[in-house]
């Protein structure tokens, strides 16, 4: 039986998202940063419930709703499997003293008035190098934090100097999927595209760059030479401090610039760091597992650091709240966040809102400022409904490049424009799933450090000063 569709208005297309707002925000007025903790997941599958009626009601079928919320789901799969081997990376990471070593070596050669700045290029320079910014704030990124927060300096400011850095590097780096996806969009080659991003990327990591260098030349560190001291002698104590465990995560570097995926990368880095935690950490082992001998010990250290909590007690307060990790388990909170935000942007994307939505936002185009603008504000939508970052390269390209074209605009404008709006701001978004991921690794809650990620708060700006002000807007030679 064929059912029949009614025509579907702005107004009501929208009234999903003023739904979602309306209950996130008194999510954050009464939860506050607990709101990550099943408020925020309750409301996006409440919104998509109410999603779900408003579309039954024009005809839509429950079986055309919950297939396109199985596709949604299938979609963020990789990236749900990749959430819990980095938290199963965290934990191995910890106990094999691989995360306790850099932050050793950390506190001894960093500059607590440069450390803001430091962080955010070598978190640029590795992500570059792997194409992989999840990959960086999961490794490197922990370790910059603990460094920084034994430094006694805001984790927020760490946080999103470490974030800056990486979105950084991953947009600039031909090894990124999402440098690679953008071009493929919007019909133009990787190089050129990298090459036209420099102009916006660059000037926008400059001030990045500058604010940080302001920050830390105003921040006191909290932590004098006596407690950086006091501090190394805790980790000394606890852990077998070597620079051979620098070989695991420089294993997990090599695979990833060597195109392996994440996901098998981080599943040997995860492997290869507790086979570290035998080898150099045999009184970590003992005190952690329980058992009649050697190997039954590792065995259940290795299998709980992977799969649950695990906390290494030491004599000084301030370091026993770095040495703690959660696991898998510790992962859940946010894949549920993650499923849940992708059962709201299902049923959007199959009831049609999303595509009522983004045609209208289609008529506003009339000039070059506008289309680019038109494009940023399709995005930023993107990851704020669909919760995907790569939806929200995906769809505006397609959706934007006839647009381009017949305007004369050569398709690198495009290219540009997704990734200056598409890729950097979908960690600015609570239930996106790259901020909800980035906040579970970090233990940074998105809010309270999206001010402080001034890169990608910086770059959609950047594209469109460059195009109200038409510099660096490329025509299709005839």
């Amino acid at each position: 039986m064929m059912h029949k569709i009614k025509p579907l208005s702005l107004g009501i297309a929208l009234l999903p998202i003023l739904f979602l707002i309306s209950l996130l925000s008194l999510n954050v007025y009464y939860y506050g940063n607990d709101s990550l903790s099943g408020s925020n997941q309750m409301a996006l599958l409440l919104s998509a419930a109410f999603c779900a009626v408003l579309a039954g009601k024009r005809g839509t079928t429950w079986s055309t709703i919950l297939e396109g919320i199985k596709s949604s789901i299938s979609e963020a799969l990789p990236a749900l499997l990749i959430l819990l081997l980095i938290g199963a990376l965290a934990g191995t990471w910890l106990i094999s003293g691989i995360v306790p070593a850099m932050i050793y070596y950390g506190l001894q050669i960093v500059n607590p008035t440069y450390f803001l700045i430091a962080a955010c290029i070598v978190s640029a320079i590795i992500s570059m190098a792997t194409g992989s910014s999840w990959s960086t704030i999961a490794t490197i990124g922990v370790a910059l934090l603990g460094i920084g927060k034994a430094l006694g300096m805001s984790e927020a400011m760490v946080a999103g100097a470490v974030i800056s850095g990486a979105y950084f590097g991953d947009k600039m780096s031909p090894l990124s999927d999402t440098t690679n996806l953008a071009p493929a969009m919007a019909g133009t080659d990787l190089v050129t595209h990298i090459r036209y991003m420099i102009y916006t990327t660059v000037p926008s990591i400059i001030i990045t760059l500058i604010l940080f260098l302001f920050l830390g030349l105003n921040l006191e560190s909290q932590s004098s030479a006596n407690d950086i001291n006091t501090i190394l002698t805790a980790i000394e104590s606890k852990f077998t401090i070597s620079p051979w465990l620098f070989i695991v995560p420089a294993a997990v570097l090599f695979l990833i610039v060597k195109k392996v995926p994440a996901i098998p990368a981080l599943f040997v880095g995860t492997l290869l760091a507790g086979f570290a935690a035998i080898i150099f950490q045999p009184e970590i082992i003992t005190e952690l597992g329980a058992g009649n001998n050697y190997f039954q010990a590792s065995f259940i250290t290795l299998m709980n650091a992977m799969s649950g909590e695990v906390s290494i007690v030491t004599e000084n307060a301030m370091i026993n709240n770095l040495l703690t990790t959660g696991g898998m388990f510790g992962m859940l909170n946010t894949v549920w966040l993650i499923i849940c935000a992708m059962c709201f942007g299902g049923a959007m994307g199959a009831s049609g809102f999303l595509h009522k939505l983004s045609s209208s936002l289609m008529k506003m185009a009339t000039n070059t400022a506008s289309l680019v603008a038109t494009t940023t504000g399709t995005c930023i939508f993107f990851n704020v409904t669909a919760s995907d970052q790569y939806l929200a390269i995906i769809v505006p390209g397609k959706m934007f490049a006839e647009s381009y074209k017949d305007k004369g605009l050569a398709p690198e404008n495009l290219s540009r424009t997704l990734e200056d709006s598409g890729t950097v701001t979908s960690v600015l978004i609570p239930w996106n799933t790259c901020g909800a991921t980035q906040a579970s690794v970090l233990g940074v809650s998105t809010l309270t450090y999206l001010p402080f990620c001034f890169f990608n708060i910086i770059s959609p700006f950047m594209t469109l000063l460059y195009a109200i002000i038409g510099i660096k807007i490329r025509k299709i030679k005839t």
